[in-house]
């Protein structure tokens, strides 16, 4: 198959046409240098050239501060879960963090490995079909810090605003999912990381943005690629790192420039996520939003039709439309639409018609 079809998979996620023509382009040869950007070295001029552009954009779609170290890592956010409390907990200390769904669970449940840890706030009660609100977190004024996951891929939620730590305690968010897809105040949070895979470029490289006061905190025995104050200390380049998955992100942050920056980013997914959850909302019941209204990701849209066995002729049939990859997550079931930054609009108005069309010949 040659003809590009519909991407709504959770991640790795659709890219920007535009990047992968690029890719493709400097796939044989990048120009001016006569190899391959994976056949190049992590120490040469040319791939130096890379990262350097790469921060120097990211730091201005997002307003990073200059205290502020920017990481290019290997691992996923899953590693990550590991290398906060290594780095951030320290040994008599405790962590709070904020459970909104299974991500934050996760992180939850391997932060326990390597020290005290408590939640701060649950809504696992209400199925994790909601955020909580700023007076639910019992946050710890003594945390080493208070860690939040801020778009729940699986349940389909969302922050639509960055929780207040205690003062003094750094604030740490997973934005994996929704990473520069709007703008977030990095100054309000000691460390923010991300798996580009969702929104910023292919599998393979985690972002990692960290205030350089907290580097240095990790215990000698820590080893040194999971050290960030090692990494940062070598520019990401202890080690080789995933030259072709950042030299992807690199290209995926010029077009978020071209695009007019993370304003007008933003404006552009609220209208995909609209047209989609407008769909939902006037089925009259016959698809049923999971999250509340409030709460809704504008990444992930999750929702469910009368039974099980309807859901599955709806993913079957719709993957056979060109809309692939609408299957909800096997923990939960039901269907689920990831619209991230490069999934087009005209995408979101097919699957419209397509739930439309389902409705009227099997409500």
């Amino acid at each position: 198959m040659t003809n590009r079809i519909f991407n709504f998979s959770a991640g790795p996620a659709v890219l920007p046409l535009p990047v992968l023509e690029q890719a493709q382009r400097d796939l044989i040869a990048l120009p001016g240098v006569g190899m391959s950007i994976l056949e190049i070295s992590h120490r040469s001029a040319p791939f130096e050239q890379v990262i350097q552009t790469a921060e120097k954009n990211l730091r201005s779609l997002l307003g990073v501060p200059e205290d502020y170290a920017v990481l290019f890592l290997q691992g996923g956010a899953t590693l990550q879960f590991a290398m906060v409390p290594m780095n951030l907990l320290p040994a008599g200390a405790s962590a709070d963090y904020v459970l909104t769904g299974s991500w934050g669970q996760s992180a939850f449940k391997e932060a326990k490995k390597f020290g005290t840890v408590r939640v701060a706030c649950s809504t696992e009660s209400d199925n994790f079909s909601r955020i909580p609100r700023q007076e639910e977190l019992s946050a710890d004024p003594k945390a080493a810090y208070l860690h939040y996951t801020s778009n729940e891929t699986i349940h389909g939620t969302e922050f639509d605003y960055t929780p207040a730590a205690p003062a003094g305690v750094p604030l740490v968010c997973d934005s994996s999912s929704d990473f520069l897809s709007r703008p977030i105040d990095v100054a309000r949070h000691g460390l923010i990381y991300a798996g580009a895979q969702k929104n910023a470029g292919p599998a393979g490289v985690t972002v990692v943005i960290v205030r350089k006061d907290l580097l240095g905190r990790a215990p000698a025995s820590t080893p040194v690629m999971l050290d960030y104050a090692a990494m940062a200390k070598a520019g990401s380049l202890h080690n080789t790192p995933p030259c072709f998955s950042i030299y992807v992100v690199g290209l995926v942050l010029e077009w978020l420039v071209g695009l007019g920056g993370l304003e007008a980013v933003a404006r552009r997914n609220r209208e995909k996520a609209k047209l989609l959850y407008d769909a939902i909302d006037s089925s009259g019941g016959f698809y049923r939003g999971h999250s509340r209204p409030e709460c809704r990701s504008l990444m992930n849209v999750t929702f469910r039709l009368p039974t099980e066995e309807l859901e599955k002729k709806f993913a079957k049939e719709s993957t056979a439309a060109g809309l692939d990859g609408l299957k909800g997550h096997r923990s939960v079931g039901g269907l689920r639409a990831s619209i991230y930054n490069a999934f087009p609009i005209e995408g979101v108005a097919r699957l419209v018609e397509f739930m439309q069309d389902f409705r009227q010949k099997n409500g």
